[in-house]
């Protein structure tokens, strides 16, 4: 989607075709949409204020998302036999920032998100924060934060990504 100064309908219709891309099981072009600087992160506490100061769930930059999608894709994987799938159901997201000088933007969604494998199924209620970068006239996630209702409670594995 190319673009100088994106419309909101824009900033709100890149986030529900992130969602699509995961639950698409496209992680290839998932990657494609972050920022080379781009980081994901999940925090494990309410309210956590710093990725690098207090443990999370995941702060992986792109690198290790790379790692981890080629894992989910390898045939070695034998946790993933069979794969993991996913499904979001998204409210409509909000612009809560807009910076057209700088060409960033910041967007927040309530969502929740199952996770499956085989029997297992598994629901999370989150809210997404994306941190979006205008880089190329193409939007690009420069943080992608979701936070879990129960982010402090004992979790299962979480394969794919929220």
């Amino acid at each position: 989607m190319e673009c100088v100064r994106p419309s909101d309908q824009q900033l709100i219709d890149f986030v529900i075709r992130e969602a699509r891309l995961l639950d698409q099981q496209q992680l290839d072009a998932w990657l494609d949409l972050f920022t080379e600087d781009g980081h994901y992160w999940m925090p494990v506490e309410w309210g956590q204020t710093d990725p690098r100061l207090t443990t999370s769930l995941m702060y992986e930059d792109k690198f290790l998302l790379r790692l981890r999608i080629d894992r989910l894709k390898s045939n070695r994987t034998f946790s993933q036999s069979p794969r993991s799938r996913c499904h979001h159901v998204l409210q409509v997201p909000q612009i809560d920032a807009r910076n057209d000088a700088e060409r960033t933007y910041v967007t927040w969604t309530p969502l929740h998100y199952v996770e499956s494998r085989g029997d297992l199924q598994t629901l999370y209620a989150a809210w997404a924060t994306h941190h979006l970068a205008v880089v190329a006239d193409q939007i690009r996630i420069r943080l992608k934060r979701v936070d879990l209702v129960n982010c402090d409670a004992a979790l299962g594995s979480i394969q794919l990504f929220v």
